[in-house]
């Protein structure tokens, strides 16, 4: 497991460290929140460890910055035992735990664990292609941060689709699926709700993502590689 740790007290580092690599993480060091920022912006961490009062940016601004940037690695911020407020602000910024100094590194590493088996989690319910994102628990959608409203039925065959892009799905297929029950295969259900979900995300993204396949049904288009 990789973790990036940010903190600029020699002490709590020289211990931190030791502790983590004794217990198998691989940890990625700075002493000061422009590194850390950086390292964070240009590597993929498990989680990132993050002291508050560090040099440069501040912790609470750095994770402001990668929340913004769409960085979801989980982060846990090191503060003073005495500094709720820091601990409330970094919680509503998005941080998905904090652990006040004193500590021990045994605490930390269960800590560490719990926020990525959380974050697996979280993973496995969300659907993302290309600008498109869907939340299987909140039943949320969005288009380049863009929240989309759909109904229950348009939700339901966006994430059919989305599930497996690239892959030609038939009508038929839809119908089962999405509808629950048999349908006329000649009728018009599909193509009526592929449009109106179309006309959601098209206006927001000008690529076409929904593809006909002439005589057969449907596909979620893969991403290009350069996108």
């Amino acid at each position: 497991m990789n973790v990036l740790f940010v903190e600029d007290e020699a002490k709590i580092a020289n211990f931190v460290r030791a502790g983590l690599k004794e217990q198998g993480f691989v940890v990625d060091y700075c002493d000061n929140g422009d590194d850390g920022y950086l390292r964070a912006l240009d590597n993929e961490y498990d989680v990132i460890v993050l002291d508050i009062m560090v040099p440069g940016k501040d912790g609470l601004s750095i994770l402001k910055l990668l929340r913004r940037q769409g960085r979801n690695a989980p982060v846990i911020l090191l503060t003073a035992r005495n500094e709720l407020d820091d601990r409330l602000q970094g919680l509503n910024l998005g941080a998905d735990d904090y652990i006040a100094k004193p500590f021990f590194v045994e605490e930390l590493a269960a800590r560490i664990h719990a926020v990525v088996r959380r974050s697996v989690s979280d993973r496995q319910n969300q659907l993302a292609v290309g600008p498109i994102k869907l939340d299987r628990i909140t039943r949320e959608v969005t288009c380049n941060h863009r929240a989309i409203e759909l109904t229950s039925r348009e939700f339901n065959l966006l994430e059919y689709l989305m599930r497996s892009p690239g892959r030609v799905f038939t009508r038929t297929q839809i119908l089962e699926h999405v509808w629950g029950y048999d349908f006329n295969p000649n009728t018009n259900v599909v193509d009526v709700c592929i449009q109106r979900i179309r006309k959601k995300i098209d206006p927001i993204d000008e690529a076409v993502w929904i593809e006909s396949i002439r005589g057969v049904g449907y596909r979620f288009r893969k991403p290009d590689s350069s996108s």
